[in-house]
């Protein structure tokens, strides 16, 4: 087969089309996944028993199964139990969520428990309630310490975005799959589709380089 390069300039547009959902669902699901995660690795640095347990089976789950089957399921089986529908958009953010807060989690909770004893006896001793001595002494520090795995973590889920096109999401991935079915320009297209991910995330490597330095 004769390959023709225009095609990989012409599907451009189509792929920045869906590049911006992919954005949207990589940053939607990375702030629920950072909610998640800090909620689950709190109750995995605490004592509760209970909860520990509950967030580690949580954390079990998601980690021991691939993300395509968790989308899937939360797509098609989900829905099917509980009789209602559930747009693909929001399945795929709410997979991103679950599937990065996870190991979010386990982000926190090594960053948390990184933090010297003595800052938690230090707040104890100036009469804080242990709500005020996470939040005004432990986490900020710890927030320092997590960035760097955060900005990596951000970057792997703009990725895993690519995996939602098993669901139907209008993410680049999907849009090139979609140019190939109508050109058949199947190498030129994806060796775009290649490039596209390779620019975005060297861009967005080099913003959250220069936001971890900036914290420092």
């Amino acid at each position: 087969m004769e390959l023709q390069w225009s095609y990989t300039i012409s599907v451009i547009p189509t792929l920045l089309k869906g590049l911006k959902m992919t954005m949207l669902i990589a940053v939607l699901g990375i702030l629920l996944g950072f909610a998640i995660g800090l909620l689950v690795g709190l109750a995995r640095s605490g004592k509760n028993k209970i909860i520990y347990r509950i967030a580690g089976v949580y954390v079990a789950i998601i980690r021991g199964t691939p993300l395509m089957v968790q989308a899937l399921y939360l797509y098609f089986a989900i829905p099917m139990m509980l009789d209602f529908e559930l747009p693909a958009l929001s399945a795929g953010i709410i997979a991103i969520g679950l599937n990065s807060g996870a190991y979010i989690s386990e982000i926190v909770r090594g960053a948390i428990q990184s933090i010297d004893i003595g800052q938690h006896e230090a707040g104890e001793c100036l009469g804080l309630s242990k709500f005020q001595i996470m939040t005004s002494i432990i986490l900020p520090q710890a927030l320092k310490i997590m960035l760097p795995s955060l900005c990596n973590q951000f970057i792997i889920s703009v990725k895993d975005t690519s995996l939602l096109t098993v669901i139907g999401v209008a993410e680049m991935t999907h849009q090139a799959t979609q140019a190939v079915s109508s050109t058949f320009r199947t190498v030129e297209i994806y060796t775009a589709l290649a490039l596209m991910y390779f620019i975005l995330n060297t861009i967005l490597s080099f913003l959250l380089s220069k936001l971890e330095r900036r914290m420092k």
